[in-house]
């Protein structure tokens, strides 16, 4: 599997709508409407994404080489994704899910089911 690099990541992000990046020094905050959906730590070539818990336990379950349990908060499940062991449509997934669970619903349904590509 190829995987994916960290601009795969970026562009991706980049397509969705009411995006905000944020520095924190040793590592990248995304949000959508100022809510943090997503995180990127260029070191270790890894992003955390918000995931519904059901998903971020079969996730990890199925492959704990590329996925890890970051965090849950709130009935959420924050996810740990190795970026060399997705592909980017898989990424793209996982990305537009992020965003979809933290987005106010007019925002979500104005972008309706249309992944980044």
């Amino acid at each position: 599997m190829p995987g994916c690099r960290i601009p795969d990541f970026l562009e991706l992000v980049e397509q969705l709508p009411d995006i905000g990046k944020h520095d924190h020094d040793r590592y990248w905050r995304f949000e959508v409407s100022g809510r943090t959906f997503g995180y990127l730590w260029e070191p270790t070539r890894t992003v955390g994404l918000k995931q519904t818990i059901p998903e971020q336990l079969a996730l990890v379950g199925e492959r704990p080489d590329v996925f890890e349990v970051q965090f849950t908060s709130g009935g959420f499940g924050w996810v740990v994704v190795h970026l060399d062991g997705v592909e980017r449509d898989e990424l793209a997934e996982l990305t537009f899910e992020a965003w979809r669970l933290t987005a106010p619903a007019e925002t979500v349904a104005a972008r309706d089911d249309v992944l980044p590509r």
